[in-house]
């Protein structure tokens, strides 16, 4: 492309074919562009031809050789991509880091904005592991956490001090779903001060362009829709020019390196990730569609369902969904829950999500909210029982027979009880 306005200016999924393949990293000098994919180079040291060259080496420059923990052409190439893929990262300096986990760039980004005396929102409807993170690592940190009802401005506001320094976003949350409204929730920060950190692993830059709705940085657990194959894992934080460097300084201090051979597969899964996304989102759209018609089913959290909470904000806000929702049991016991999922063959039931294999996971978010209560508003007192749904790429009315032979054995284990 002759010019990033040109790039930009594409469709998302020419983007994601295009996105990191510079010449230099997919050939040689007498052979540019030789192949397709980003070779995988793995190096721990990187060697010089005289002592001028490396009295010259740039220590800390994206693209050019220093140590293996810099990294090398294949995480280069796949931080590029990822940067191409985020409006407002791309531009005047910004860029993405990588991280080993999803997890580790969430600790990684957070260990970068805050300091000790400072106070951190969270939403009350964030990843369990990040909960954990404000509750026991930032507290031993001298940093105190404070929770605010997701979809409550107000209640982020009341949450605010005079050492509020960051508040981490997570939306839609990855169990009940709540989608927040994040330009106000960016504004709102801003407005004081605050830096905003946004999980978007749910929706991706592909559905949800985090930067550009007015966070400062956007995270994601490329664990789940960038490998798109559950077979690693590795996480990243996109951000303009004024956190980009400090985030990267930091991860380098902390050691943070990805393997070339996970970046490898990661490339590779991002190339099909736009596809992969509109199929699963299409098959879970049908299948909460189907189970909203279940007379077993209270609720369906499904932010792409006309009517489910949070529809409105998802239409105002995003161009895509994923595969990942959940429902609530009308009524029964966890015993009876067990029953449905142990019956299921089609679904896997093991955590993470965003792979080619559908999975179900039971949801008990009674006990780890702390600003918001659970159930929602709307639902019996006893209609506590939740199942997190993964769709992925097997057909839909498979999936959806499936989960009739669940309600079944469901019902079986309601009436022995």
């Amino acid at each position: 492309m002759s010019s990033s306005d040109d790039f930009d200016a594409l469709g998302p999924a020419t983007r994601g074919v295009l996105a990191g393949r510079r010449e230099g990293w997919t050939g040689t000098p007498e052979h540019p562009g030789a192949v397709v994919n980003p070779a995988v180079w793995r190096a721990s040291t990187h060697l010089y031809p005289d002592m001028a060259a490396l009295r010259s080496a740039p220590a800390n420059e994206d693209g050019n050789f220093y140590y293996g923990r810099r990294g090398g052409p294949t995480q280069w190439a796949l931080a590029e991509a990822l940067t191409q893929l985020e409006p407002g990262a791309a531009k005047n300096g910004g860029g993405t880091v990588l991280y080993p986990s999803g997890v580790a760039a969430i600790a990684g980004v957070l260990l970068t904005v805050l300091r000790p005396a400072d106070a951190l929102l969270m939403t009350d409807n964030a990843y369990e592991p990040s909960r954990a993170m404000g509750r026991v690592l930032l507290r031993d940190f001298g940093v105190e956490t404070r929770w605010f009802d997701p979809t409550d401005l107000a209640s982020f506001e009341a949450a605010c001090c005079e050492r509020t320094r960051c508040v981490l976003l997570e939306s839609p949350g990855s169990l009940t779903m709540e989608v927040q409204d994040v330009p106000a929730l960016a504004a709102a920060a801003k407005a004081r001060g605050i830096v905003s950190v946004l999980d978007n692993t749910w929706a991706s830059p592909l559905g949800f362009a985090g930067l550009a709705h007015g966070v400062d940085i956007s995270v994601m657990s490329l664990t789940k829709h960038v490998s798109g194959h559950s077979d690693c894992m590795m996480g990243s934080a996109s951000a303009g020019p004024e956190w980009y460097r400090k985030l990267r300084v930091r991860a380098q201090g902390l050691g943070n390196v990805v393997s070339p051979d996970d970046a490898s597969l990661m490339l590779r899964g991002l190339r099909t990730m736009k596809l992969r996304l509109e199929a699963e989102t299409a098959s879970a759209l049908a299948i909460a569609q189907w189970l909203s018609g279940r007379a077993e089913v209270a609720r369906v959290l499904c932010p792409m369902l006309a009517g489910s909470p949070g529809h409105e904000l998802w239409r105002r806000d995003f161009t895509g969904g994923c595969g990942l929702f959940s429902f609530v049991l009308k009524g029964g016991t966890s015993a009876a829950r067990d029953a449905l999922i142990d019956a299921l063959g089609l679904f896997g039931i093991g955590y993470s999500w965003g792979g080619f294999e559908s999975l179900a996971t039971p949801v008990d978010p009674a006990g780890i909210r702390t600003a918001s209560a659970w159930p929602l508003a709307g639902m019996e007192p006893g209609d506590a029982f939740g199942v997190r749904l993964s769709i992925g790429l097997e057909d839909t009315a498979d999936l959806i027979a499936d989960l009739e032979r669940g309600l079944a054995a469901w019902a079986a284990q309601e009436g022995q009880a």
